[in-house]
């Protein structure tokens, strides 16, 4: 079946773009995805005058960790390149994620991308991670571990956990979560945030909309001035966080994706930032082991080079990021990473004034 072309998008760069540099972020056009193809199952065309609600993307079918089965687009959808010349500079953004896997899989290409060009990046856990792990203990503290080292590898300047109860967090008081971030966002003036979408659709794990959530909300309550005034009364500032890009959660999530990020330059950082996380997730040391499964059999891959350090990054590349690859490929580029992307709002009192200027005549 020949799908339909969807979602074009004029060359002009509108308000979602507006706090980036001219060249950051282009209009996209979205080329069609192959349909695919399951025992006793047919494409079926869409009934006449209807438009698809959500795209398939093409799954290489090595992770189920990677893109998730669908995105929905905005008719704003634009590309955002990576700029030279350090245009952030000065800015801080912050990383929250329930889990030690969740930012490097689904954003490490983001948060790679926006520390080179100037950001001062924080990686934020909210789990212990205790579930992910040979025992319970373990994946406490080998995630930890793991959490700091993530931040590392893709160049973060600090990294923080909060040890709520993995898989759990719905039984926590988000209020409190909340409050948590919030005095952060504040020690650390944090712009912009990048965390799971709060209204992911189809989400499995409660602990990723509670932390979306918590996020979202101390966004908006970091800024105002009558919510925790001791803050202010021991020194700390509001923070004005201004920028938001929320991340899907594949397989099953689905999100509005209205930002298309270019990650080509970045990609062994990504990758860097999930070999990283070695208690938990598809990435960690999987090559080595892989590389020493084959040998025992008079074997080897030669895509895994020759040591357990080539093994773990080339496997990561060559199998976990095959689909960021699928998915730039429909935007032109090497690699992509996708976003629902809420910008800075307008100065509405300016907007207001500039028309009464315009329009106010003597009395």
């Amino acid at each position: 079946m020949k799908r339909r072309k969807f979602l074009t998008q004029s060359a002009a760069t509108a308000a979602a773009g507006a706090a980036l540099p001219a060249a950051a972020a282009q209009s996209a056009t979205l080329p069609p995805a192959a349909a695919k193809a399951a025992p006793g199952v047919a494409p079926l065309p869409l009934p006449a005058k209807a438009t698809a609600a959500a795209y398939a993307n093409k799954r290489s079918g090595y992770s189920p960790f990677t893109v998730p089965d669908y995105y929905s687009y905005s008719d704003d959808l634009k590309i955002e390149r990576p700029v030279p010349g350090k245009p952030h500079q000065g800015k801080v953004f912050a990383a929250v994620q329930a889990h030690s896997d969740d930012i490097p899989l689904y954003a490490g290409g983001l948060v790679a991308k926006l520390i080179d060009e100037g950001y001062t990046g924080y990686l934020i856990r909210i789990s212990n991670d205790e579930a992910a792990g040979k025992t319970l203990g373990y994946g406490v503290v080998q995630n930890e571990i793991d959490n700091i080292e993530v931040g590392k590898a893709l160049g973060c300047k600090k990294s923080f956990s909060f040890y709520y109860r993995n898989h759990r967090m719905d039984d926590c008081a988000e209020i409190e979560i909340r409050a948590r971030l919030i005095f952060l966002f504040r020690v650390l003036q944090v712009d912009t945030l990048i965390t799971m979408d709060p209204y992911n659709h189809y989400e499995e794990n409660p602990d990723h909309l509670v932390a979306g959530r918590a996020a979202e909300a101390a966004c908006w309550l970091s800024g105002a001035g009558k919510d925790y005034p001791e803050h202010y009364r021991a020194g700390l500032k509001p923070a004005r966080v201004r920028e938001k890009y929320y991340h899907a959660r594949s397989p099953n999530g689905h999100n509005l994706v209205n930002r298309i990020v270019d990650i080509g330059p970045y990609i062994d950082t990504k990758v860097k930032g999930n070999v990283a996380n070695k208690g938990k997730g598809p990435a960690g040391e999987s090559g080595s082991r892989l590389r020493a499964e084959l040998a025992k059999q008079g074997k080897r891959l030669p895509i895994l080079g020759g040591n357990d350090e080539s093994a773990n990054h080339q496997y990561v590349k060559h199998f976990l990021m095959e689909d960021w690859r699928l998915l730039g490929q429909r935007f032109g580029l090497q690699y992509a990473e996708a976003f629902r992307y809420i910008g800075p709002e307008p100065g509405y009192t300016e907007q207001i004034r500039k028309y009464v200027d315009a329009n106010a005549v003597t009395l």
